[in-house]
C-alpha cells in the first residue's frame, strides 16, 4: 500500500496549518513521510505544529508566517520553502473561517411590525462580508497562483482545497462564508480543467461540521458549555448525530494527494456523517 501511495519525501505546503483541521492534516501527511511547510498568519503557532511533527514522525517540517491575502508574503514564503526543501508537490488550501462581523443575528426575517432589520441581512457590514469572503476564496486563489508554479514546471502535483457543506446547502446567518465556499467548489472545477494537461490535479474536501475557533461561538453556549439551538439543529441533521473529528478528514486527504486517485480531478468529496444525504425525515 505504501508503494502505491508514493508520498514519501514529497513536499507539501499547508495554509492555515496551525488550525484545528490543517494541523491534523499536516500530521497525517508527515505520517506518510511527506515533508511539510506549515503556513499560518500566526508564525509561532505554525512553528509549534512543525516542532510537534518533527518530534512525532522524525520527518522534516517547519513553520512560517504568511498572509494568504498578500502575494508578496506568499512569494517570500515560497522562496524559503524551495530553499529548504525544493520544488513543491502538494498544496493544501486550508486557510479560512467565519467571523461574527459577517454573521446575521437573526436566522430569518419574520416580517413582524417591530422587527429590527439590523439583526437581519440588512444589518450586514460590507467590510465584514468582504473580510470573510476574501479570506476563504482569495485565500485559496492566491496560494494557487504562487505555490503551483513548481508543479506546472515539473508536470506533476496535487492541490486540495478545503470547502464546506455550506457550499451545497447554505446555513442561515453566514452568507459570506457559504458564498465563498460555493465559489471554492466552482474554482476547484475550473482549475482542474485548466491544469489537467499539465499533470496537476485539483480536488476539494467538504467537511461536515467540526467545532473550530471560528464557529464555536455559534454552536456552543459560552456560559453553560451546552449546544446552542443552532448546534442542536446541526446534530439532528447529521445522521451520525455528532460533530466530525479533524482526524476523520485525513483518509480522504491521503487518498486525494496519493497515486491512489491518479485519475481523479475536479471533484469535491463530502466527509459529513451523512448530512448531505438526509432530508430531515
Amino acid at each position: 500500500m505504501d508503494d502505491f501511495l508514493k508520498l514519501k519525501d514529497k513536499i507539501a505546503v499547508i495554509t492555515g496549518g496551525a488550525g484545528v483541521i490543517c494541523s491534523s492534516m499536516a500530521r497525517a501527511l508527515a505520517s506518510q513521510g511527506v515533508k511539510t511547510a506549515i503556513l499560518d498568519l500566526n508564525g509561532e503557532a505554525a512553528r509549534q505544529v512543525a516542532e510537534e511533527i518533527n518530534s512525532l514522525y522524525n520527518v522534516p517540517s517547519f513553520g512560517i508566517s504568511a498572509n494568504v491575502l498578500d502575494k508578496e508574503s506568499l512569494t517570500k514564503a515560497k522562496k524559503v520553502i524551495n530553499d529548504k526543501f525544493g520544488p513543491i508537490d502538494i498544496l493544501i488550501n486550508g486557510a479560512g473561517g467565519n467571523s461574527p462581523a459577517a454573521t446575521t443575528k437573526a436566522e430569518k426575517i419574520e416580517g413582524t411590525e417591530n422587527e429590527n432589520l439590523e439583526d437581519t441581512f440588512f444589518g450586514l457590514k460590507t467590510e465584514g462580508f468582504d473580510r470573510v469572503f476574501d479570506l476563504n476564496f482569495k485565500g485559496t486563489l492566491l496560494p494557487c497562483m504562487i505555490f503551483t508554479t513548481d508543479m506546472i514546471t515539473k508536470k506533476s502535483g496535487v492541490i486540495v482545497n478545503i470547502s464546506s457543506m455550506n457550499s451545497y446547502r447554505p446555513l442561515t446567518k453566514i452568507p459570506a462564508y457559504s458564498a465563498a465556499k460555493a465559489a471554492i467548489n466552482n474554482f476547484t472545477q475550473w482549475l482542474a480543467v485548466h491544469f489537467a494537461k499539465a499533470g496537476v490535479r485539483v480536488n476539494a474536501i467538504a467537511p461536515g461540521f467540526l467545532l473550530t475557533n471560528q464557529n464555536r461561538f455559534l454552536l456552543i453556549d459560552e456560559k453553560t458549555g451546552d449546544l446552542t439551538p443552532r448546534g442542536g439543529k446541526i446534530i439532528k441533521g447529521t445522521p451520525m448525530e455528532r460533530f466530525c473529528q479533524p482526524e476523520e478528514l485525513n483518509g480522504t486527504l491521503i487518498y486525494l494527494v496519493s497515486e491512489m486517485s491518479s485519475f481523479i480531478t475536479g471533484v469535491v468529496i463530502p466527509v459529513d456523517g451523512g448530512f448531505s444525504a438526509y432530508s430531515g425525515v
